[in-house]
């Protein structure tokens, strides 16, 4: 199983160092599998998709600030020799992403968020219930209820809660915290890569004003609205995820 810098990650086509890399970080109690095989495996790219530090497979204790996770990615990078990627996220990992891009511009060639925000504040309530035993449960019951579509198949939704819950809750609980201590709105301007914006038509954990703080705040950002789909995009909407991404990377002039 291949690890670098301590965390766990999925790599497709690693030694065909003629495609370009593409990294793509999921969300607030994911992993690797949070990005269906349509895109973990898209065609063209060689693709890396990380489990973050106390996720998954990934070594030691969940980071309680996206920056924490940025300088682990850049770090990771680093191990990697990945001088120059794209770079894609969801959620908190879309945060994690436009961070990236903020402070290392020179590491991102282009840029996918995903169901994201330049701020994700997240109500206190739910925050608290996750730091509980007893309230564990249910936070994680209404974290998959306010995410999925109405149209999702059930399936899919028992099968993210079951993987929410083989979290640590402390992992989680830090996850949100660092959602909600997050804010990069007046730092926008400062991203240079060509950047895609999704936002799943129904997501009532980033609503769509969320992806249109980021289309008007980045220069020449492009704005995907998906639908029948909540706030869990590549879950819901594999196929056109995955191929929104590819065309939108096909476009990115090389460097």
């Amino acid at each position: 199983m291949p690890y670098q810098a301590d965390l766990y990650y999925q790599a497709y086509h690693a030694d065909d160092r003629v495609r370009v890399p593409l990294v793509l970080i999921h969300g607030a109690g994911g992993n690797h599998l949070s990005w269906p095989s349509q895109i973990r495996r898209l065609s063209g790219f060689r693709v890396y998709t990380p489990d973050l530090p106390g996720h998954g497979k990934s070594r030691g204790h969940g980071l309680q600030r996206i920056s924490a996770y940025g300088e682990r990615i850049i770090n990771w990078l680093n191990k990697l020799e990945l001088p120059d990627i794209f770079l894609g996220g969801h959620s908190m990992g879309g945060a994690i992403a436009l961070w990236t891009a903020i402070h290392h511009p020179d590491r991102v060639r282009g840029l996918i968020l995903i169901g994201t925000g330049a701020s994700l504040p997240v109500n206190l309530s739910l925050i608290e219930e996750l730091a509980s035993p007893q309230g564990f449960p249910t936070a994680v019951d209404n974290i998959c209820r306010w995410s999925f579509s109405p149209k999702t198949e059930s399936g899919l939704i028992d099968d993210v809660r079951k993987q929410m819950l083989k979290n640590r809750p402390t992992v989680l609980q830090g996850d949100y915290r660092a959602c909600d201590a997050y804010d990069l709105s007046g730092q926008l301007d400062k991203v240079k890569a060509p950047t895609l914006i999704m936002v799943g038509e129904g997501d009532k954990m980033t609503p769509l004003r969320f992806a249109e703080q980021l289309q008007e705040g980045i220069q020449n950002a492009k704005l995907k609205i998906i639908l029948r789909a909540g706030h869990m995009v590549p879950l819901e909407q594999p196929g056109k995820t995955a191929d929104l991404v590819r065309g939108f990377l096909e476009k990115v002039p090389p460097n």
